[in-house]
């Protein structure tokens, strides 16, 4: 899970992407109690300034700065390619010692760092191939993203200086993605939504400005705010 957090206000625009990890089968009270130590600070990730992406240069920074994003995932990742496959014995609550396997199941983020974390396009799903201008539909009409095969296409690129109608159709950044080559690991997989983001302060608040504009269209908005006066705490 991750969030990116302000260092500081007195030197620019300075940030920092904390990375935190904990254990799938936690009970949830215990997760979320800060003294449990459930969550554990993994890595800070780096974050560059912001590019303009108007001129090549920006746009060769920001492939760099990408591309150096998913080489320190590498790297932290690194040590679950081979635990993922043979197993580790670890001491369990219970006392025994049992052989598991720790894998990468889940990254809770918001989209824009799930692009980052996936290597995609802003508009782009992390879920599936669909069409930027099929978005919001069926999406099990489209198959998972197949980041092996983009992988291909971006050699083909650097080869031949041209660029696939594959990444065009798909709206797919060819770029690295190292999720999909850890063991066990699916990468379409991983996304799932960060709640305080994509719930509570996207869908709800988008719906609610939906709903006080149509009752202020229809002048009920005081009659609205009555019923909720009377609707216990």
């Amino acid at each position: 899970m991750s969030d990116q957090t302000n260092l500081t206000n007195l030197s620019g625009d300075m940030k920092a992407w904390p990375d935190y990890i904990t254990i799938g089968n936690r009970p949830l009270a215990l997760r979320n109690s800060p003294g449990s130590m459930a969550v554990l600070l993994l890595a800070l990730l780096p974050v560059p300034p912001k590019l303009s992406k108007s001129s090549k240069a920006d746009q060769r920074q920001s492939k760099i700065n990408a591309d150096t994003l998913q080489d320190v995932f590498e790297l932290i990742f690194l040590p679950l390619q081979d635990v993922a496959h043979v197993g580790s014995p670890i001491a369990c609550a219970d006392g025994k010692v049992r052989l598991c396997f720790p894998i990468l199941s889940a990254w809770i983020a918001d989209h824009m760092e799930n692009v980052a974390l996936h290597g995609l396009k802003t508009n782009a799903c992390p879920k599936c191939e669909v069409p930027t201008n099929q978005l919001g539909t069926n999406a099990r009409n489209y198959q998972a993203p197949d980041y092996a095969r983009y992988q291909g296409y971006k050699h083909e690129n650097q080869t031949s200086g041209s660029k696939t109608d594959n990444d065009h159709v798909m709206n797919l950044g060819i770029s690295q993605n190292i999720s999909h080559r850890l063991n066990r690991v699916s990468a379409s997989d991983l996304y799932k939504p960060d709640i305080l983001h994509t719930i509570y302060l996207g869908l709800f608040k988008h719906m609610m400005n939906w709903i006080e504009a149509f009752l202020k269209k229809h002048r009920r908005l005081q009659a609205f705010d009555q019923v909720w006066k009377t609707l216990l705490p």
